[in-house]
């Protein structure tokens, strides 16, 4: 039945715009309204989705998945922003910010739990969810900002890759170790080797290959429709796949290394402006509106709200202190270091992904998986404010004012 989707993204879609056009002229990020309008639609306030016209059509997953494409666009359009050159500079603060960004959530994040009844292999389960990165939102948002190629902004979009590597490394390993999911220390060894050779030949293979292939299908002039823009797409797509199924890093990764391979391509302001249309009309709401379908604040009890509050509080402070403190061991000045860590807060679709592998494995119960969703959430939500906060432009002082 496909008349319950279309109806379901005709309502995401509108009041999507409807949330960001209203956050807009509350002078905030047009993401946070978009964000805030999934919370209301979903199980926690109306529970629009889980009505029966749309639960019996599945209407649910067929929106998540239509989301998840939604965050590979939005990471790729990220990437075009980025200038090759300009990543390299910001390696040494994005690599501190990457590494301690992962090591404080996972070991004060782990112990922050145990007061709460929970044995050490839970506890260190929810600590590497915790120290999953997401910063789709924040890219977003500094996209808006015009912020992206700031030295902070560099340092974040090169930190998440760093914190992307480290969480899946460290999630591989506790699988091993646990579950036995990757067939022990050897098994452990072949997923870091094969991420890291991953990582490598795709940026090589990108960097030489995609700007090459879209100049020459424009070249050829094809009696096609949007031959190039097709292409483009193709290639977001295949680099997401082989991120997840030939590096097992996440897809997002995928994405953003094609971004910045073809930011080199002569056609950088054809592609951008093309996928711009193609994202934010269609794919990136609904991902945003998705995230907010997820949280069913009302299955839990007085007690998970209690630990859930806990958990939010935590993950704010742990990766706030390690991506902050990283960033400014990396050399940056303390207020920009500030605005890297705030950057990271959000965990986003990465932190989801990590705890669904928890509840697949039986390491995490309903009410937890419950608690990590509105975690991520709050996270999530939180971290536009913050980052329009941080980035607001200091007052002249009085003396200035007169004179202007």
């Amino acid at each position: 039945m496909i008349l319950p989707l279309l109806a379901a993204l005709a309502l995401i879609i509108t009041a999507a715009k409807l949330g960001g056009w209203l956050s807009g002229v509350l002078r905030q990020p047009v993401v946070l309204g978009e964000l805030l309008v999934g919370l209301v639609l979903g199980p926690s306030v109306l529970g629009v989705f889980t009505q029966p016209y749309f639960a019996a059509a599945h209407v649910d997953t067929t929106l998540i998945e239509l989301g998840e494409l939604g965050v590979i666009f939005l990471m790729f359009t990220a990437g075009l922003e980025v200038q090759v050159d300009d990543l390299r500079k910001a390696g040494r603060p994005s690599i501190w910010a990457g590494v301690l960004g992962v090591a404080a959530p996972l070991i004060l994040g782990s112990l922050a739990l145990i007061p709460f009844g929970y044995d050490l292999e839970a506890a260190l389960f929810l600590g590497i969810v915790m120290a999953a990165t997401s910063v789709s939102i924040s890219a977003q948002t500094l996209i808006e900002l015009r912020r992206l190629r700031s030295p902070e902004g560099l340092t974040l979009l090169g930190a998440a890759v760093v914190d992307d590597v480290l969480a899946i490394a460290v999630l591989s390993a506790f699988t091993a170790l646990v579950t036995g999911g990757v067939g022990g220390l050897g098994g452990l060894a072949w997923t870091l080797g094969r991420m890291g050779l991953f990582l490598v030949g795709a940026f090589a293979l990108g960097t030489w290959l995609l700007p090459r292939a879209v100049d020459w299908v424009e070249e050829r002039q094809w009696a096609i429709s949007q031959p190039v823009l097709s292409l483009v797409v193709v290639m977001v797509l295949t680099f997401a796949w082989a991120s997840e199924f030939v590096g097992g890093v996440a897809a997002i990764t995928g994405a953003f290394i094609a971004g910045i391979a073809l930011a080199r391509s002569s056609l950088k302001g054809k592609i951008e402006r093309g996928m711009h249309v193609l994202a934010y009309a269609f794919f990136v709401p609904v991902f945003l509106v998705g995230i907010g379908l997820q949280a069913d604040a009302r299955a839990l009890s007085a007690e998970d709200y209690g630990l859930t509050a806990w958990l939010i509080a935590v993950a704010f402070a742990t990766k706030l202190l390690g991506a902050g403190l990283g960033a400014r061991f990396g050399g940056l000045p303390a207020r920009s270091a500030w605005r890297v860590g705030l950057g990271m807060i959000s965990r986003g679709e990465v932190g989801l992904i990590v705890a669904s592998v928890g509840v697949a494995n039986g390491l995490l119960t309903p009410a937890a998986f419950t608690g990590v969703v509105l975690m991520v959430l709050a996270t999530t939500i939180a971290t536009p404010p913050l980052l329009r906060w941080a980035f607001r432009e200091p007052q002249p002082p009085p003396e200035e004012n007169a004179h202007a």
